[in-house]
């Protein structure tokens, strides 16, 4: 997916090639050429951190290949605090009769920004919808 302003760019210059190409099947080739060139240039860079990410991963020490742990079971732990043991937690304290004090609330938008960035699931769907890959 070309950034906005790319794709802003690319048009123009496009609109360009009938000024200075006259034969359509190379015109063609060349608006192609252009049209997808911000696409591959994100490939690219997405490719090299893929790399950087497995070496990373594959290092042992904790401080190169242990923080994406460490922020996954952070994640975890606040999810299931606010999905699981808050709710339980509650239940459980009301149906003794019990009081229940103001428990801490997590900013979930916040957290499932994070977690849904480690999955991979922010942009991938729209990515393979854009693609038509999607079933």
């Amino acid at each position: 997916m070309a950034l906005p302003f790319l794709s802003s760019l690319i048009e123009p210059v496009t609109g360009l090639l009938d000024k200075f190409v006259e034969d359509k099947d190379q015109k063609a080739a060349l608006a192609h050429e252009i049209s997808t060139m911000a696409d591959r240039h994100a490939q690219q860079l997405a490719l090299a951190q893929v790399e950087v990410n497995k070496a990373e991963a594959a290092s042992n020490s904790v401080w190169k290949g242990g923080w994406r742990p460490f922020v996954g079971w952070v994640c975890g732990a606040a999810f299931a605090y606010h999905f699981v043991l808050q709710p339980l937690a509650i239940f459980g304290l009301a149906a003794y009769g019990m009081e229940v004090p103001p428990l801490p609330n997590f900013d979930m938008g916040q957290l499932m920004t994070v977690l849904m960035g480690m999955l991979g699931l922010g942009g991938l769907r729209s990515f393979e919808k854009y693609k038509h890959v999607a079933k």
